[in-house]
């Protein structure tokens, strides 16, 4: 499909344009007027400014959200899926803006941010269905006896969203909470808050005043949200270490709080020798979502475990299949993979590189900046090491970045000490044509979510989350909207029926 091109992106969507925050179905700055400012991470140049949230902006956004949360959970989920409804259909009519908003802000390729628009029509056409489906039980009693359980929705919800899928993290990681009567305030990465902020005009004209509310800013504001004492229900996606802080910042509010929380990986890709070696190429780059945001991504196998009989052919092959890629400004369309989210975040990644090559990996290509691409742009080559070992720094911490690594294994016990031997389970994939190997490793990998012969997709109504310091909780799911539930058990006692119809009836 073609897409029209436009002469100057940032100057088509972002220059001139006024970015607000949404609180009580109003368009508003910060309360004290102070900005921070957007970069551009293509090119290095600052291009707008976000407001910056205070603690009185907080409090606004969490006193709207509580003042339409009755009205919202009463109009049952029928009246919450016509806005639903609505919102599906603006969400399609603005979906080139939402995509080069990404593209803008978060270097994501346009031609992939376009794909994260298309991939929120699942969860708009799947929540309303699931949360209709979310019957209450009847249990068992003796003859004057009933006992039932019912769900009500928490309230106010929060949710913390991480800079690499903005437009598509603060659409449907919104809906559950939505669908099951909960209102919310939401805080996009202080990274990427462009197409969120835009994403909240829309909310504004699909749904009733203080159902969404959206406020912009840093830690300070992430945390106002998570230790206010009527929010008791909080998603995240981000990293580990704030997914921790989350946790202890709640639990010193002194108010009891559920998380979900989706954190880092450091995902094996486990090869075996029987495989079609040029099949298995592709999958890894599809899997380390180098085309998407290079490498940026908590589901990325960047950790790839290939038996010996097969390593050193797949390693050269992968190595040239790198070097097909197209590296170039993010929103334009023949760009296959951008830069990274910013310089500091650049730094960090190349810094691992740099730690790689001292712990004595082999750095097969890349690591460097390309050529010809604009000066302040935060580019960096796909990155592949071979012959890492366990013990290495880029074997065992989450780069998040455009760099794999490639380790042996001959031994089959070995391999699974290696692909366990990490914090991480988030995900894995296993490739081989022997289904009875594939199903017994699968069993065996400490991952929440195991492809075979496939990686990286996601499939609305499967459970998608992860094990050890990888997460809580489930996404994409029932379990998802279960989650934003509170549940209750009511008890009936009937009394003597007979009694009541003889006196009834005199």
């Amino acid at each position: 499909m073609s897409h029209m091109t436009t002469t100057d992106p940032v100057n088509d969507y972002v220059t001139g344009h006024e970015f607000k925050m949404l609180i009580g179905g109003k368009f508003v700055g910060g309360s004290d007027g102070k900005t921070s400012t957007v970069v551009d991470p293509s090119t290095g140049s600052d291009i707008g400014e976000v407001p910056v949230a205070t603690a009185r902006d907080v409090e606004n956004a969490v006193a709207a959200a509580s003042q339409a949360q009755p009205e919202w959970e009463a109009l049952g989920v029928d009246g919450r899926a016509e806005c639903f409804d609505r919102f599906r259909t603006l969400v399609r009519e603005n979906r080139e803006r939402l995509a080069m908003l990404d593209a803008i802000d978060c270097g994501n390729p346009v031609s992939g941010m376009r794909r994260d628009i298309d991939n929120c029509d699942p969860s708009l056409d799947g929540y309303p269905a699931m949360a209709k489906a979310m019957t209450g039980e009847v249990f068992p009693g003796d003859g004057d006896r009933l006992h039932y359980s019912a769900h009500r929705a928490f309230g106010v919800v929060g949710r913390i969203n991480a800079f690499n899928h903005p437009a598509l993290f603060a659409i449907t990681r919104s809906l559950p909470a939505l669908i099951t009567g909960n209102t919310v305030v939401m805080k996009p990465s202080e990274e990427t808050s462009l197409s969120t902020l835009a994403a909240g005009e829309l909310f504004a004209e699909a749904f009733p005043p203080g159902v969404v509310n959206i406020v912009t800013g840093g830690a300070e504001v992430g945390d106002g949200i998570v230790t206010h004492r009527s929010i008791k229900r909080l998603g995240f996606v981000g990293s580990v270490p704030t997914g921790l802080l989350i946790q202890r910042r709640g639990a010193e509010s002194g108010y009891i709080k559920q998380f979900s929380l989706e954190l880092g990986g450091k995902n094996a890709m486990v090869v075996f020798p029987d495989v079609d070696i040029d099949e298995v190429v592709r999958g890894a780059i599809s899997g380390m979502n180098m085309t998407t945001n290079a490498g940026q991504a908590c589901g990325s196998n960047s950790r790839v475990v290939v038996h010996a009989k097969i390593y050193d052919e797949f390693v050269s092959k992968l190595a040239d299949a790198l070097g097909d890629y197209r590296m170039g400004v993010a929103y334009q369309n023949d760009t296959d993979i951008g830069p990274l989210v910013s310089r500091r975040h650049w730094s960090k990644v190349t810094g691992y590189v740099q730690a790689g090559v001292e712990d004595g990996a082999t750095l097969v290509r890349g690591g460097d900046r390309p050529q010809g691409l604009p000066e302040g742009g935060n580019y960096l080559e796909p990155t592949l090491f071979a012959d890492v070992r366990p013990e290495m720094r880029i074997a065992r911490e989450e780069i998040f970045g455009p760099v794999m690594s490639v380790f042996r294994w001959s031994d089959y016990d070995d391999m699974l000490s290696l692909v366990n031997g990490v914090e991480f389970g988030l995900t894995s994939s296993v490739w081989t044509n022997d289904l009875s190997v594939a199903h017994r490793t699968a069993n065996a990998i400490q991952a929440g979510y195991v492809w075979i012969n496939d990686s990286t997709q996601h499939f609305f109504g499967t459970p998608f989350g992860g094990w050890k310091n990888s997460g809580l909780g489930r996404e994409d799911s029932k379990d998802e909207v279960l989650s934003y539930l509170e549940q209750k058990v009511v008890h009936a006692r009937f009394g003597d029926a007979k009694s009541a119809l003889d006196r009834m009836l005199r």
